[in-house]
């Protein structure tokens, strides 16, 4: 899945990326410390992965795996 960064709080290393399908989901903390990035930017893409229970355990550049 990915979706686009619309927002982002340095801060905090969290946000909210805004899904191809128009729904926002929110990503923690924990999900941009895996993902190895040093920042984002508004309007980056991003690929989400996910677990069982849906919540964002990673997001990374759609070029990366």
């Amino acid at each position: 899945m990915q979706g686009t960064v619309a927002t982002y709080d340095a801060a905090t290393r969290s946000g909210v990326l805004l899904l191809d399908d128009g729904t926002e989901l929110a990503f923690p903390t924990r999900a941009f410390d895996a993902s190895g990035l040093r920042l984002l930017r508004l309007g980056q893409r991003l690929r989400v992965e996910t677990d069982a229970a849906g919540d964002v355990i990673r997001v990374t550049l759609p070029t990366m795996s």
